[in-house]
């Protein structure tokens, strides 16, 4: 089964919310799954003009769903990102958030329409338990964002595009491992990888097909990138090792291009 970072379900989610496509239960069933009960805590001022300081994901969406109902054009969105060192877009600054969200990799910025302000939303994640029962504490930590700038992510059909030249270099690159012979472990999961599909709640219903093909290859993408640069496998040199993983770094930089295209098309028009 391929998957979603937690960021991801709760920008796509929590967007349908603000827009009242779905219902506030299922998108938080959605975000959550097998997590205890997610916190918010408040390095920012907390929404103007909700009734009490959301600290679950259940009153947060609600409080933002509440502040874009009260707009004159009712509405909002939740903005994902992706970032990593040497690849910062998507981030919304000012500088202190920005440290936050690359420390982990993904943060999920709040616009609710009729309102100037925004909110990054940065998540810490605590596991316990066992690979046969997994559990996960999270926190999410608000921060004020800077004003919205001209967007940076590529269309969803410019992702398409590019993705299917990542995912041949990607199962290139895991196929020249031949990790299944000497890690028998990773058989499982490499045909996962390979056969499995989206998990169904992964994003909203009425998400465009197209949308879902990207999500799809693009999470497809970023499992064979992490498969392929847990170890080096067979005996390689260190020239082919060095090329190999310039290679996966710049097929993972395209899979996290167009995953947070994907999830953040809320304007795009619908295709097939």
């Amino acid at each position: 089964m391929l998957d979603l970072p937690r960021s991801a379900r709760l920008a796509a989610w929590g967007t349908g919310v603000l827009n009242a496509d779905v219902p506030l239960a299922a998108a938080v069933s959605a975000v959550l799954r097998d997590d205890e009960p997610h916190t918010v805590r408040w390095e920012a001022d907390p929404l103007p003009g909700v009734r009490s300081v959301p600290d679950d994901v259940t009153t947060l969406l609600a409080a933002l769903a509440e502040g874009a109902g009260g707009a004159s054009s009712p509405g909002g969105r939740l903005l994902l990102a992706l970032p990593v060192p040497g690849d910062p877009r998507g981030l919304p600054g000012p500088a202190a958030v920005n440290v936050a969200a690359l420390e982990v990799g993904e943060c999920v910025v709040a616009e609710v329409d009729g309102h100037e302000g925004r909110w990054a939303f940065v998540p810490e994640v605590t596991e316990f338990g066992s690979v046969l029962e997994p559990g996960a504490f999270v926190s999410w930590t608000a921060h004020s964002a800077a004003p919205r700038r001209v967007p940076e992510s590529s269309s969803v059909a410019e992702s398409e595009r590019e993705l299917r030249v990542a995912l041949a270099t990607a199962t290139q690159a895991l196929a020249s491992l031949d990790v299944a012979r000497w890690r028998e472990e990773a058989a499982d999961r490499i045909a996962a990888v390979r056969d499995g599909a989206l998990a169904p709640d992964a994003v909203p219903p009425g998400t465009s097909p197209r949308a879902m093909r990207v999500l799809q290859t693009a999470a497809r993408v970023l499992a064979i990138v992490d498969l392929a640069t847990e170890d080096d496998g067979a005996a390689i040199t260190s020239l082919e090792a060095t090329s190999r993983a310039v290679a996966l770094r710049e097929v993972g930089a395209v899979a996290r291009r167009a995953l947070v295209a994907a999830v953040n098309a809320h304007t795009e028009p619908v295709r097939p």
